[in-house]
């Protein structure tokens, strides 16, 4: 994983970082048609290169402008407030758009005197604010910070602390629509390319490979090798993710076939762009996540990554279909290649978090799933359902969704993690045909170089000031929070969550010795900080430490 592109690849991962919503309010009609090769904007962008040899798709930072739920317009001087006591479940009142998340319990959406939006934790602190210029932060569980602003003409630009994001403009091919991205990563620009597509009220935004390998390269990586191989990851010192993960991940000890060194491949780019994204909410002074505990069996067990190889082997199977639809001149069919059909087809599908997500589970709590984590379809959606419900079989503990959970998941979100399968098994097949590090090399047949997708000959170059729109949106990101959280009435939020205050006249919250920890967390909110030590567990916050000894308050401090 030392390798520039391999870097290039997780560093692009820290743009998803946080994904609360994806509203993706246009419609392919939206979009004048133009004709064919031709993009439908011609925007400002000065050439540049993509490289048909080289993967240019990288992770992502999904979620363009969230969808406003049902707010009470106010007519009062102060700012009108919707509650979500209507459903126990945490479900909430019903979103005046298609593909709402649903909103945990004891959260409100509060529009300001000013036209901004504000929705708000149950323990006070902002989840997301939308200011009337349309500019939106997002704030994590976890402590990550997105803010995205998408323009009357579709383009989106999202940006995330340490000057990671990525520009969107939308372009016709065909006559169907198209997302061209330009990543900065690292100072670098990189492309990659969606194709949009309306499905069940909701927009999903599909991700659609570059190129493609032969025929028989496909075959090679998705059939047993003749030989298992070991692998010399590199992993050390250069590499504190790995270490830190040490609780959660093992990769295999020999591989037998391509499929299950991509599954490890895929793991380990996601867990690196986890590690990132956590550094960089420490470094704006957030408190820093407990790693993993040590010992013991990994979360990611023999069972979970099989089933991640199988899913992986769907994938190539499904990408060689394209591949052969491409050498016939045909555009990428997302009834076929997005979740839509994954959701109809009767298979076990499971999903690796590409993007850092708060979700809310079957009892109304919030809780949140970062890169690397693994989730699992439990059955198909209801005919008019606009998200889906998934187990986590696999997470890292604190803040996160328990393994075993029933969590819901929005189609948009749901896509979005497939579509981080997607690109990361691109770059790791890239790896594969150049059989870098030891791996073995592919058969004649299968080196020959990679086909352009059909679609990229209309495609917009990369957006030469994608870096500079990027710095710029992350200061006025903090100008149109301060203001609109001035007029919502209070300060800008504080760094570390405060617990939620009595009211007058109510009874003072008491710890006491042998409460639970939901009974804890419902008096004092979700702690800043969490150290797990198995059986003990301390909960840090901003007043205050409790220790719980096998799920019981034992000691506070």
């Amino acid at each position: 994983m030392n390798r520039p592109a391999t870097l290039a690849v997780a560093a692009a991962a820290l743009l998803c970082a946080f994904a609360f919503a994806q509203e993706n309010e246009r419609k392919p009609e939206e979009k004048k048609p133009a004709s064919k090769g031709k993009p439908s904007k011609p925007g400002p962008q000065q050439p540049g290169s993509r490289g048909p040899s080289q993967p240019t798709a990288r992770p992502n930072a999904e979620r363009p402008p969230a969808e406003r739920q049902n707010v009470e317009q106010g007519r009062g001087r102060g700012p009108s407030v919707q509650t979500n006591r209507e459903n126990p479940a945490g479900r909430g009142p019903v979103a005046a758009r298609p593909a709402a998340r649903p909103l945990p319990q004891g959260s409100r959406v509060v529009q300001t005197r000013g036209g901004g939006q504000v929705t708000m934790r149950s323990n006070g602190r902002p989840a997301v604010v939308r200011a009337a210029n349309g500019i939106e932060v997002r704030h994590a569980l976890t402590g990550r910070t997105v803010v995205v602003h998408e323009t009357v003409d579709h383009t989106r630009v999202v940006a995330m602390r340490g000057g990671f994001g990525y520009v969107q403009h939308p372009y016709v091919y065909g006559g169907h629509p198209y997302l061209a991205r330009t990543y900065i990563v690292a100072g670098r620009p990189y492309e990659a390319f969606y194709r949009g597509y309306p499905f069940h009220g909701a927009y999903l935004e599909v991700y659609a490979p570059v190129h493609f390998y032969p025929v028989a390269f496909y075959g090679w990586a998705y059939n047993p090798w003749v030989v298992p191989i070991r692998y010399n990851w590199g992993w050390g010192v250069g590499t504190p993710w790995f270490g830190f993960y040490g609780g959660f991940f093992t990769p295999y000890p020999v591989y037998a076939s391509a499929s299950l060194w991509l599954t490890d491949y895929m793991i380990a780019e996601s867990l690196n762009a986890a590690y990132q994204a956590q550094m960089a909410a420490q470094a704006a002074n957030y408190p820093p996540p407990a790693p993993p505990p040590p010992g013991g069996p990994v979360a990611l067990t023999p069972e979970v990554k099989q089933a991640i190889a199988d899913e992986v082997q769907r994938q190539l199977s499904q990408e060689n279909a394209e591949a052969q639809a491409n050498a016939r001149s045909a555009e990428p069919d997302p009834a076929t290649t997005s979740i839509a059909a994954e959701l109809s087809d009767n298979q076990p599908h499971v999903f690796v978090v590409g993007d850092g997500l708060d979700l809310v589970n079957a009892a109304g709590q919030e809780c949140a799933v970062t890169e690397g984590d693994v989730l699992q379809l439990a059955g198909p959606p209801a005919p008019d359902a606009s998200s889906a419900t998934l187990i986590v079989l696999a997470g890292k503990g604190g803040l996160e969704c328990r393994k075993g959970s029933s969590v819901t998941v929005a189609f948009t979100d749901l896509q979005d993690m497939q579509n981080h399968m997607r690109r990361t098994l691109d770059a790791g097949l890239a790896d594969l045909q150049a059989h870098q590090n030891g791996l073995p090399a592919p058969p004649p047949a299968a080196a020959a170089a990679a086909t352009p997708a059909v679609f990229t000959m209309g495609a917009p170059p990369p957006d030469p000031t994608a870096a500079s729109q990027v710095d710029a949106q992350l200061q006025q990101g903090t100008q149109a929070e301060q203001q609109t959280m001035n007029d919502y009435g209070s300060a800008p939020p504080p760094t570390q969550a405060a617990p939620p205050q009595a009211a007058p006249g109510a009874q003072p919250a008491t710890i006491s010795l042998g409460q639970t920890i939901d009974q804890v967390t419902a008096i004092l909110g979700q702690p800043s900080q969490v150290v797990d030590l198995g059986a003990k567990k301390i909960y840090v916050y901003p007043s205050l430490k409790i220790t719980f000894s096998n799920g019981q308050v034992a000691d506070v401090q």
